[in-house]
């Protein structure tokens, strides 16, 4: 079987995307060491929007970068549909990386010299079951803005073809480090309006970190963090629209 392919769940429980237990990570600069994670454990479900919630160097970014493959814990074990991620080889885990994870970061990273269509279709060539190009876009509401170069679009436009780009190749996952950061509370709904919507439409389990503690209110479920470890976990028993978020 495929390392990397998806196992199903049992019928009538809720499905575990991605599980960590026990989780670690250790940071060594000469002589100095720094513990980002002090044993996480934590399960985020198929479908469900997350917010992790907390200040700066709490373990937040460690934590994702672990979960998509882009960092390998110092102790404990992350796993993907029951599959131990922890114990893939660098290959095993760009497959994941390309097959599986969608990552939004603060910065947009468009590659100045597309529009905004042929951005999203890098990704999608070489995708295993991609959406259109266009679609992607419609989805996050960019319909009107396919032949547009990055320069041409304003922040919250660019950050919108990232979430396009990102979910264009349908992926179990969405990653989102800070996606508003550097918007302003306008703009920065109508980024959040993108991810509630790609969330919704494609059921796409999504992990969401901001340091605003008024994004919250839109998860499902707010998992706060402090000094590497998870100090809080809250269910919101109703998702509020990001345009009824009290920024």
């Amino acid at each position: 079987m495929d390392q990397t392919a998806p196992v199903a769940a049992p019928t009538g429980s809720p499905v575990v995307t991605l599980a960590t237990r026990g989780l670690t990570k250790l940071y060594r600069t000469g002589e100095v060491e720094v513990q980002a994670l002090r044993g996480i454990d934590l399960e985020l479900f198929e479908g469900e929007l997350v917010v992790f919630l907390g200040p700066s160097g709490s373990g937040k970014s460690t934590l994702l970068n672990i979960l998509g493959g882009l960092d390998q814990p110092t102790a404990g074990e992350v796993t993907f549909y029951d599959q131990v991620l922890t114990s893939y080889g660098e290959s095993a885990l760009t497959r994941y990386r390309r097959d599986y994870v969608g990552f939004v970061f603060q910065f947009y990273n468009l590659i100045p010299s597309l529009t905004a269509l042929e951005n999203v279709a890098l990704v999608t060539e070489i995708a295993q079951a991609p959406l259109d190009p266009a679609e992607a876009l419609g989805l996050v509401a960019l319909d009107d803005r396919l032949d547009h170069f990055p320069a041409q679009l304003s922040g919250g436009e660019q950050q919108r073809v990232a979430i396009a780009r990102a979910i264009a190749k349908r992926p179990k996952v969405l990653l989102c480090d800070e996606p508003t950061g550097a918007l302003d509370s306008k703009t920065g709904i109508l980024v959040l309006r993108a991810i509630q919507q790609v969330n919704r439409e494609l059921g796409t389990t999504t992990a969401l970190i901001t340091h605003n503690a008024a994004i919250a209110d839109m998860a499902d479920r707010v998992v706060s963090f402090g000094d590497g470890r998870i100090v809080e976990v809250r269910v919101n028993s109703e998702r509020c629209d990001p345009e009824e978020l009290q920024w």
